[in-house]
């Protein structure tokens, strides 16, 4: 795997914090955002407990184009559709995959991210292609896409895989590095953070999902193409349509392009740039790519 550096430093200190449960900010005008945090880099503190990430970047930048406050409230990533439709906070904002069963429960704004389904192990490891994972254990966090994509794993090998859960991702890493599992099955760009952190971390390689959609793909195995979008209660649709085209505002004055450039190497998908640039072709949040997107490795 190339070595180079796929995510770029840390961006400028947004946004806030806030660890309580329902409140009267709403009513305030304050936007409150669930977010399962920490998951660098889209959202994590730095050294001195400030909040930071893509994600809480980019509410900042949507939030200020429709003239909002906002704050995020720390949620467990397997309990957060349930905590947004109880009205502990608006939206959710927390690199959450658009996909069938979520759409189910909540409505989703137009697509911000394209990521993939990849497979962290440790240097040196006897895993060398998905196959060498029958058998084994992996490490997943709860209620992820990662973790769907370890069950459908699982299937494949006839059950003949063990799959730990974790309530946070640092924890599924703490296994893979103290030899509890072989593996983490998570998304592409925090996988690749944790390879940056730690240079026992790396990605397993190979072509999948990602080389079958587009012209180019990362240097890496990866399981599942997928968007993430921002999430609402689905009884909000006028909120849902404001907050998009706030979105694809952000996205048109190229302030989205300089916070992906920040966290990611290479440029932000083609066809989430080329929607923004079209006013008035909002999805609704159940829009998908196309073979347009020039995939990133993020």
């Amino acid at each position: 795997m190339d070595r180079r550096s796929f995510v770029k430093g840390s961006a400028g200190i947004v946004g806030g914090l806030a660890l309580g449960g329902v409140s009267g900010a709403q009513d305030q005008g304050v936007v409150r955002i669930g977010s399962d945090i920490p998951y660098k880099p889209f959202e994590y503190r730095t050294q001195d407990g400030s909040l930071t990430g893509f994600d809480v970047e980019l509410a900042d930048a949507i939030f200020s184009e429709m003239g909002l406050e906002y704050e995020f409230v720390q949620t467990g990533f397997d309990t957060i559709i349930p905590s947004l439709n109880n009205g502990n906070f608006r939206i959710i904002m927390s690199a959450m995959t658009i996909n069938e069963e979520r759409d189910q429960k909540v409505d989703f704004s137009d697509p911000y991210f394209v990521a993939y389904q990849t497979v962290a192990i440790l240097r040196g490891s006897d895993i060398g292609q998905v196959s060498d994972l029958e058998g084994k254990t992996v490490a997943v966090q709860k209620g992820t896409t990662g973790e769907t994509a370890a069950e459908q794993l699982k299937e494949q090998f006839g059950g003949n895989l063990t799959i730990d859960s974790y309530d946070r991702i640092p924890g599924a890493f703490s296994a893979l590095l103290n030899n509890q599992a072989v593996a983490v099955i998570n998304d592409n760009s925090v996988n690749v953070q944790y390879s940056q952190d730690n240079e026992n971390v790396v990605l397993l390689e190979g072509e999948g999902a990602a080389a079958e959609e587009f012209e180019s793909a990362p240097p890496y195995l990866t399981l599942t193409v997928e968007r993430y979008g921002i999430a609402f209660r689905q009884n909000d649709d006028e909120f849902r349509q404001q907050v998009n085209e706030a979105l694809n505002a952000v996205i048109r004055s190229g302030r989205y392009e300089e916070i992906y450039t920040e966290y990611f190497s290479g440029r932000p998908p083609a066809s989430i740039l080329e929607r923004a640039r079209q006013p008035g072709t909002t999805t609704g949040g159940n829009a998908t790519t196309t073979a347009s997107d020039n995939s990133t490795d993020t």
